[in-house]
């Protein structure tokens, strides 16, 4: 029997608090009174339903919330966080993939493709400058990496299932 109670609970609870905090005007946590804190209540509502009701289809989503909610706040505070914004998006989905597989046994595919994506995103300079001689070369396939998707997304489109 499945739980639905949690998601509820805590989206209730997490927005309460944000909003009685906003209203109080108290100022620790001021920095915090943004959307993107939003997107991390919701995310952690979505994980606390995944792990603690054992929907683990809830996982996913909760990962890609949160995370995108901790990218957004991180992004213009530390100094070492990426700023590829693109990059670290798509890695976060990565491991919202990873952390569903680990409890349904599906999505590793989606996980991988999403990973290789995110680290070429991320790292394509440092990559690039690795292969020096074959810099033109890179920069060509740059330029046309997005073809590459569409075929293999059209390949997986028309395959038949054996």
């Amino acid at each position: 029997m499945k739980n639905q109670r949690i998601f509820p609970g805590i989206i209730l609870i997490g927005f309460g608090a944000y909003f009685l905090l906003q209203q109080t005007g108290f100022t620790l946590f001021q920095q915090f009174y943004t959307w993107p804190t939003l997107l991390i209540i919701v995310g952690a509502a979505f994980l606390g339903q995944g792990y603690s009701a054992r929907e683990y289809d809830a996982i996913l989503p909760g990962v890609i919330m949160s995370g995108f909610g901790l990218h957004f706040h991180l992004s213009g505070h530390l100094a070492f966080w990426p700023t590829n914004t693109i990059g670290m998006l798509i890695l976060i989905i990565s491991v919202g993939f990873f952390l569903r597989f680990q409890k349904t046994n599906s999505g590793l595919f989606q996980a991988f493709l999403f990973l290789i994506i995110a680290v070429l995103l991320l790292f394509y300079d440092k990559i690039a400058s690795y292969f020096g001689l074959l810099q033109n070369g890179m920069n060509f396939v740059w330029k046309f990496w997005p073809a590459l998707l569409i075929v293999v997304g059209i390949y997986f489109l028309l395959k038949k299932k054996k």
